[in-house]
């Protein structure tokens, strides 16, 4: 079963991002989600998610950090990590992509644009929209 990983500290906008993705769950998506960035290494370890919208300002573990994790330190190369962040400067936008992420996206974002972009990395785009 495909899942996906969303990590945000705030639960207000975890719960946001829960509800766009939530249509995917008929498709047999799992969701899963974790509330800063050591869980979210721990979630991962454990389901190799296939997509992940990791929030970059989080306690413990920032975006970054966690990024660098999964696809350096753990290897998972596959797993398409989208960043998810108030901090929409260029710095920030190239210390993302230098943290090995797939996408940079910045809050305020559009559930559609979320669930569009799952929707992809996950292969079940045909037919949507």
């Amino acid at each position: 079963m495909p899942s996906v990983l969303i990590v945000d500290d705030e639960q207000h906008i975890r719960l946001l991002i829960e509800q766009a993705l939530e249509e995917l769950e008929d498709d047999g998506v799992e969701l899963l989600t974790a509330t800063n960035g050591e869980e979210a290494v721990s979630v991962v370890e454990h389901h190799h998610p296939e997509l992940v919208f990791l929030d970059v300002m989080m306690p413990k573990l920032n975006g970054f950090d966690v990024c660098r994790t999964i696809k350096q330190d753990m290897g998972l190369s596959d797993t398409y990590v989208v960043l998810l962040t108030a901090k929409g400067q260029a710095y920030d936008r190239e210390q993302g992509l230098a943290a090995g992420a797939d996408l940079y996206m910045t809050k305020p974002f559009d559930p559609d644009d979320l669930l569009r972009r799952a929707r992809e990395v996950l292969g079940l785009d045909i037919g949507a929209g």
